[in-house]
Parts: C-alpha cells; sequence; structure tokens
C-alpha cells in the first residue's frame, strides 16, 4: 500500500438511509488498487477531530450490499488517515427482546455471504489476522457508555449474522439464526469489519433495529420484514443514530492502545 495522506483521523460508513453527516464539507474522490468506493469522501471537523464519511451504499442506496466495493471503500478511508471507523448499518433483530429502535454493539459477527472479495492479502505476502475479537473493544465500551448517557436502549454485545443479500432470510433460515442464540441479521457487517482490521484500523458497529426478521413472525405480535418499514424505522432513527456520533467523536482518545492497532504482529507469514 502507498503512503497516506493523513486528512482525517475517524472514519463514518453510513448505512442505509443515512446518506450525509458533516456541515459544510470538502469532498475529495478518491481512486484505489481495488476500484471505485460506494461515493466520494465527504471530509469535515466533528468537535475539532477531522472526520471522513461516506455513505457505504452510494447516495441513493446504488449499490445493494452483495455490489458494495468494501475493498475500496476501506482502502478509501485508510488512505486518508483514518485509523477508526464508525459504521452504523440497519439490521433486523433475531431475538424477541431486541426491539426496533433498539442499538446492539456488535461483539461477534458469522459469515453467511459468498463470492465476496474479503481481503488486500491475496498474495504473494500471506496474513492472517485473529477474528477472535473482530470489534474494537474499546470503542465498544465508549460507544456504549455514550448511548446510555443520551437515554438510548443499547445492546452492549451481540452477535450479528452477515448474509448475501439482497433478498431476506427465508423462515427457516431465520428460526435457525434465533436458535443458536445470534442476537443480529445484517447483509454488510462483512468483510467491512475485517478489511479494517487488515490495515489496523479501529471498527466499531452500531446496529440500528429497524425489524424483527421473519423467524419471529407470530411471536407477540411481529409481522414479516419488508424493506419499506426497514427505511421507515431507519429514517425515524436517523437522527439518534447522527447524535450518537457527534456525542461519540469528541470522547475518542488521540492514543490507541487497543489489539485493532496491532492486528498484524504475528499474522504475516514468511
Amino acid at each position: 500500500m502507498r503512503e497516506r495522506d493523513d486528512v482525517a483521523e475517524i472514519g463514518v460508513f453510513g448505512g442505509s438511509g443515512f446518506y450525509s453527516l458533516l456541515e459544510n464539507p470538502t469532498t475529495r474522490v478518491v481512486n484505489t488498487p481495488y476500484g471505485h468506493p460506494s461515493d466520494a469522501v465527504s471530509i469535515g471537523e466533528i468537535a475539532g477531530r477531522r472526520v471522513a464519511f461516506m455513505p457505504r451504499h452510494g447516495v441513493g442506496h446504488r449499490f445493494p450490499a452483495h455490489r458494495v466495493n468494501y475493498r475500496a471503500n476501506v482502502w478509501a478511508m485508510w488512505s486518508l488517515g483514518v485509523k477508526r471507523i464508525l459504521g452504523p448499518s440497519a439490521a433486523g433483530s433475531l431475538q424477541p427482546q431486541i426491539a426496533p429502535g433498539h442499538f446492539v454493539l456488535c461483539d461477534q459477527f458469522i459469515d453467511r455471504t459468498s463470492g465476496r472479495s474479503d481481503t488486500f492479502y491475496d498474495g504473494p505476502e500471506s496474513v492472517h489476522i485473529s477474528s477472535a475479537e473482530p470489534y474494537c473493544p474499546e470503542l465498544r465500551a465508549l460507544a456504549a457508555q455514550v448511548g446510555a448517557g443520551l437515554g438510548i436502549k443499547v445492546h452492549d454485545h451481540g452477535t450479528v449474522v452477515v448474509i448475501q443479500g439482497p433478498r431476506f432470510s427465508t423462515r427457516a433460515e431465520s428460526r435457525w439464526f434465533t436458535g443458536l442464540g445470534w442476537e443480529v441479521i445484517n447483509m454488510t457487517q462483512y468483510p467491512e469489519a475485517v478489511l479494517a482490521r487488515e490495515v489496523e484500523m479501529c471498527y466499531v458497529n452500531i446496529s440500528l433495529i429497524t425489524d424483527y426478521d421473519v423467524g419471529l413472525e407470530g411471536v407477540a405480535g411481529i409481522s414479516p420484514v419488508t424493506a419499506g418499514e426497514v427505511i421507515r424505522v431507519f429514517n425515524e432513527n436517523n437522527e439518534r443514530v447522527k447524535q450518537m456520533i457527534h456525542t461519540l467523536i469528541p470522547l475518542i482518545s488521540a492514543t490507541r492502545d487497543c489489539l485493532c492497532s496491532r492486528a498484524l504482529e504475528g499474522a504475516v507469514i514468511s
């Protein structure tokens, strides 16, 4: 990878319906070795911190989850000097106690995708990062503290099962996921979180629960998920997502001593 341009320290990927964050930003079109990112990067300040923002699906949701160029998106952030990424996303609930409007700070993922380009290391260099703890524990703890302070119902851990999309799950699939005890279902967390780790960036996911997944149909009057319902709930809660991000950013330490910052130590095989 080439030298970075240190123009931002914190990056934010906007999820479904989340297409802007900064006031009066400058715009940077970033070319990457992995093709075009989803959109140009907006760069500005929040509470004196330099922040880069990109809508993960592009403005207007041009790229469905299975067509997002995750490598280009993450590389673009890395190339601008970003060291920490906040990754809010719309997600479905697999458990009755996790209701629409709640936030979940995922600490584990299950990958059920297929065919996605999911590493920066295709050879000749062989790199095997640890994924035992795929999300930054320091950012997760801070996000939980901020959410509680804002009066948001935040679950401070949860496993997200990442499906390929663009279809939603069948009832059988959804009931399987629920029966295994997983909490959240989403289409974008893999490989975004792993790619951030491969370049030693911290990453935290803030899952905004927009709906109950189809396997919970009939439980306490729960109805099957629809795309329209997902967007409606996300739009209703978009300002809470932004409020949490604006409150979180100035509290993030300027220094790092987490496992993410040392992810490549011992991971390179030569």
